[in-house]
């Protein structure tokens, strides 16, 4: 609701919230706000009249498309993931075309509908022709020094932050830079901790220019949403990955062990991170 107009496109919101694996009772009030969501979709579509609509997974486009379904307009699912989400797996069975991201999802979709077509990265990043001197520089950082991007999606990863915390010094011992995007709620904590090594660790809460950074990094640790990973396949760089554990159907951790069975990443639990939370792995 926030990236979508500060990119030029209109956005409108449905009343409507995820099923709450954590707490069964949190979920009493989901069967309204679907049907709220349903009429609101319902008046989207008679108002805006669309020839198609685009779903990309996830409980704030299962309105849209369902209703879309029940009036005749026809329907594309973009998957994302390697395992299939509920929605999808729901919409999918009237769905026309079903693109996927990742092969072997015939066990989640008719395969008659599947088109694989991969998942998609932002031209600022297919197309980029900045060099590594220039994105070293924009960072503040020095040439010739190993150099990691840490980066936990646009909101951080709280545990990836706090695995960094405490050898924050070990970076400056070792010779190493560290790119650190933790998110707007660590941002401050981290900043103040990095005061000490800010000639090696670089703290932002967002970084706009991924293409830099990618460019600019050696390796990279990062969370394993569907289009990190495209990205990072792009940018050609190894990878440790440290799947949330808790993304529905634990889906970053089956994103990740594709990459992995390749030989092309390596993955750690989030578990191992952080002791204190669930395990799930």
């Amino acid at each position: 609701m926030e990236k979508v107009p500060q990119a030029g496109y209109p956005i409108e919101g449905l009343e409507i919230a995820g099923f709450n694996r954590s707490n069964i009772f949190k979920n009493i009030m989901l069967p309204f706000k679907l049907l709220k969501s349903l009429r609101q979709a319902r008046n989207i579509l008679r108002r805006f009249q669309p020839d198609a609509v685009v779903g990309v997974g996830g409980y704030a486009s299962f309105p849209i498309l369902r209703k879309a379904q029940k009036m005749g307009i026809p329907t594309l699912i973009q998957e994302q993931n390697s395992y299939a989400g509920k929605s999808n797996k729901i919409l999918g069975r009237k769905a026309n075309v079903i693109c996927v991201g990742y092969e072997g999802m015939e066990s989640f979709f008719p395969a008659d509908k599947i088109l694989y077509t991969g998942n998609p990265v932002r031209g600022s990043i297919t197309q980029s022709a900045v060099t590594k001197d220039e994105a070293m520089r924009h960072f503040g950082l020095m040439m010739g020094k190993p150099t990691v991007f840490a980066v936990g999606g646009s909101l951080g990863a709280k545990s990836i932050n706090e695995a960094l915390l405490p050898h924050l010094a070990d970076f400056v011992n070792k010779d190493i830079q560290l790119i650190w995007q933790t998110g707007k709620l660590y941002y401050e904590t981290a900043k103040s901790a990095a005061a000490p090594y800010a000639t090696h660790v670089k703290v932002f809460d967002f970084i706009n220019v991924m293409d830099f950074a990618y460019k600019a990094a050696d390796t990279l640790i990062s969370r394993a949403g569907a289009l990190a990973i495209a990205e990072i396949c792009v940018a050609a760089k190894p990878v440790i990955f440290v799947p949330y554990p808790f993304a529905a159907e634990d889906h970053q951790t089956k994103n990740a062990e594709s990459l992995v069975h390749k030989n092309a990443a390596l993955l750690i639990p989030d578990a191992r991170r952080a002791p204190g939370w669930p395990t799930k792995h």
